[in-house]
């Protein structure tokens, strides 16, 4: 036996470590990938088995059809929605993710979020921004307002109309007439189209470094595609502008969600402006008799869609807050990162349903709907655009004030072209909901100065 034999040197000995190490990481690794497979697998089993006991339970042509596709998509987003928490967990027990190759940096962008890239703070504003030292005249900042109002006006009206005439329209072919039914798949549209865009549109500027670990975006896409279904879903049972009252009066929701989320504490006018948009959807709803689509099931069944949608977006809307505060994404970075879990999604539940085909095929019998489809997809998708763009430039309020005098000419629009019937109660209820909405932004405009005026003598007197 020679020397080295006998006494190999530390060198030697951190090398065979190392290797060791490397080889018991990559075995973990293949174990974790069949853990993951096994996982998938099962679960797309066990959602088959669910799916065919659902059928039996349900009529697929009655008026409570709807929880039957609620269930697919529900058994559509686990399949993909745990085998994906098995391989974050066993990335994370067992450090995979810091592992070389393609597959391990993969695996860290979306257990970490982190780029190799690194750029200075200084060059990035608090809300991640790059800093833009050119003062804008009066006219520049007029016509800039009026090219953001002026499409988010347009994006979001021809979303609107769009979304209410491809969900109740007939289409005909020769003699046979039939309704789109897949709510999804429209949602899956939208979705991968306003990924798209962010996306074109991340690569065209410069943004700070992405932070946030993609698998968080995953919560917070389920519960946005999941009202999205939601609001399409409902415009079978409910009327348009029956929709965006109960959108306006989201607020509700949207406070109790924060405080059960991030223990949000709100002002009094916050709790009166949601009484009264309470009482204004009321007097809409009662006020609505005559527009009512069917029978109580319909009615019920609506009734219980629109509050999905708003239990759902109410979620996303304080999940994203949470990511914002925590790992300070651009906003751009947040629509892109949402949209691509969500296309995800859509997608894995869309093939499991045969949701493609039955959607490619109704697109190749009525080729009109391709172009609503197209066109409502760009106007979402655009609307998204111009509701960063806005937000930057001009703020929150400004964005709101435009967004609610569009939900008021979005049932203006809806009345006049689908002959929806408003009686004197229902006229009240939505002037009730918009003056509320209104008094909500002036008080908290309010409170925004006074706050301002406190801490600037603070600072004076120090």
């Amino acid at each position: 036996m020679t020397w080295a034999e006998m006494y190999p040197s530390s060198a030697t000995v951190s090398d065979d470590l190392e290797e060791k190490e490397t080889t018991s990481w990559t075995s973990q690794g293949r174990g974790g990938s069949a853990l993951v497979i096994t996982t998938g697998i099962a679960t797309w089993v066990v959602s088959l088995i669910i799916s065919n006991a659902a059928k039996l339970i349900i009529d697929e042509n009655g008026e409570t059809s709807w929880i039957l596709r609620f269930i697919f998509t529900i058994l559509g987003y686990t399949t993909v929605f745990l085998p994906c928490y098995v391989l974050i967990h066993l990335s994370q027990r067992h450090n995979l993710h810091t592992l070389g190759g393609c597959q391990w940096r993969l695996l860290r962008l979306i257990l970490t979020g982190t780029t190799s890239e690194v750029v200075a703070e200084t060059d990035i504003t608090p809300t991640g921004r790059l800093s833009n030292t050119n003062v804008q005249t009066l006219y520049q900042k007029a016509l800039s307002l009026f090219y953001c109002c002026a499409g988010l006006q347009v994006s979001y009206l021809l979303w609107g109309i769009l979304q209410e005439k491809i969900m109740t329209r007939e289409y005909t072919d020769g003699d046979k007439i039939e309704r789109f039914t897949d709510s999804q798949f429209l949602v899956f549209v939208n979705r991968i189209l306003a990924f798209l865009f962010s996306g074109i549109y991340l690569l065209l500027t410069h943004q700070n470094v992405h932070r946030t670990p993609l698998y968080k975006y995953s919560f917070c896409s389920v519960s946005n595609t999941l009202s999205s279904w939601c609001q399409y879903e409902a415009l079978k049972f409910v009327s348009f502008p029956t929709q965006v009252l109960a959108k306006s009066a989201k607020v509700i929701p949207v406070m109790l969600m924060g405080k059960l989320v991030s223990r949000a504490q709100y002002k009094n006018y916050e709790y009166t402006t949601a009484v009264l948009i309470s009482v204004g959807m009321t007097a809409f709803l009662l006020g609505s008799g005559g527009d009512k689509k069917g029978n109580n099931v319909t009615t019920v069944s609506g009734a219980v869609l629109l509050c999905g949608y708003l239990i759902f977006d109410s979620f996303t809307a304080n999940w994203q807050s949470a990511l914002f505060k925590e790992h300070k994404p651009s906003s751009i970075q947040m629509m892109c990162g949402v949209n691509l879990m969500s296309c995800l999604f859509t997608s894995a539940s869309l093939i499991q349903q045969g949701g493609f085909f039955y959607s490619l095929s109704f697109a190749a019998r009525h080729p009109i709907f391709i172009m609503d489809c197209l066109l409502t997809a760009i106007s979402s998708a655009s609307g998204q655009l111009f509701i960063f763009a806005t937000i930057s430039k001009f703020g929150p309020v400004v964005f709101t004030i435009i967004m609610t005098v569009r939900q008021g000419l979005s049932i203006l629009l809806s009345c006049l072209l689908y002959q929806h019937h408003l009686s004197p109660m229902g006229i009240l209820g939505v002037f009730i909901v918009f003056l509320a909405i209104f008094l909500r932004m002036y008080y908290a405009q309010q409170h925004r100065k006074r706050k301002l005026e406190a801490s600037e003598i603070s600072e004076s007197k120090v």
